[in-house]
C-alpha cells in the first residue's frame, strides 16, 4: 500500500457539492482576510473526510453480523424494536454505535438478506448519544430478514445531522457490508439481534463499518467480556 493511500481516501459522490461550497466560501475568506481563508482551507478539508468512503474488507462467512457503521458503541441494551417496523414487541437486544462528525458516515448492511422493510420517522434532533434518541429523533428503520432471523437496523439522525440519505428501496437483496445511506452530519446507529443472539462487543468499543463482527447467527457464543487497558 503507497502511503498516500492512508491518507487519500474515495469520497461519495454525495459530498462533491459540499466540498464545492465550502471551497468557494474558502475563496471569499481569502479575499477578505487571510487567516479567515486558511480557517476555511481546514473546514474544507475537514467535509472531504466527512464524505469520505473507504473501501472495507467484508469478513466472510454464514451468520455474520458486521457493523454498519464507523463509532464507538455508545450503549448495548434490552428493549423493544422500533414500532414503525411491526415486528413482535419482545425486547431485543440493540446495540448503538454514535458516529461523532470525524467517523465515516456511509452506513452498511449488517447482514446478506432481503430488505422487507423500510420505514422513515421525521422527529426531533436531540443529541444521538442520548438513550431517547432511539424514540424521538428522526430516523429511518430498515428490517432485513436473512435466512429465519430479523434484523432491524435503524438510522438516527443526531443534533448536527439533519438529512438521511437512503440508497435503497424496499425489496432489495442487500449484501453484508453493501452500502444503504449515509447520515450527515453525525447521528447514529441502532442494531437489534434477534432472540437468543448474544454481542460479541462491549460498550466503548470501536467499529469499522463493513468490518467489525457484531454478533453471528449460527452461533452459540457468549457475550464477550472486555476491559479498559
Amino acid at each position: 500500500m503507497r502511503m498516500s493511500d492512508t491518507i487519500l481516501k474515495p469520497m461519495h459522490p454525495e459530498g462533491w457539492r459540499f466540498v464545492g461550497i465550502f471551497a468557494v466560501i474558502t475563496l471569499v475568506l481569502f479575499w477578505l482576510w487571510e487567516p479567515l481563508g486558511w480557517l476555511g482551507v481546514i473546514l474544507t478539508i475537514w467535509c472531504y473526510y466527512f464524505f469520505r468512503d473507504p473501501i472495507r474488507q467484508v469478513p466472510t462467512g454464514e451468520g455474520l453480523v458486521i457493523s454498519p457503521a464507523d463509532g464507538i458503541i455508545s450503549q448495548i441494551a434490552v428493549v423493544p424494536p422500533p414500532p414503525e417496523l411491526g415486528m413482535d414487541p419482545t425486547p431485543l437486544t440493540r446495540i448503538s454505535v454514535f458516529m461523532s462528525v470525524f467517523n465515516v458516515h456511509v452506513n452498511r448492511s449488517p447482514v446478506t438478506g432481503h430488505l422487507v422493510k423500510m420505514a422513515y420517522t421525521p422527529g426531533k434532533f436531540l443529541n444521538a448519544s442520548l438513550d431517547k434518541a432511539s424514540e424521538h429523533n428522526e430516523r429511518n428503520a430498515l428490517l432485513i430478514r436473512a435466512g429465519e432471523h430479523d434484523i432491524a437496523c435503524v438510522q438516527i439522525a443526531g443534533l448536527v445531522a439533519r438529512r438521511i440519505l437512503p440508497f435503497v428501496k424496499e425489496g432489495a437483496v442487500m449484501q453484508a457490508g453493501e452500502r444503504f445511506g449515509l447520515i450527515r452530519f453525525g447521528s447514529r446507529l441502532d442494531i437489534y439481534l434477534p432472540t437468543g443472539i448474544a454481542p460479541l462487543v462491549a460498550e466503548g468499543q470501536t467499529m469499522i463499518a463493513g468490518e467489525t463482527v457484531l454478533a453471528n447467527l449460527t452461533g452459540t457464543e457468549l457475550p464477550r467480556p472486555a476491559r479498559r487497558d
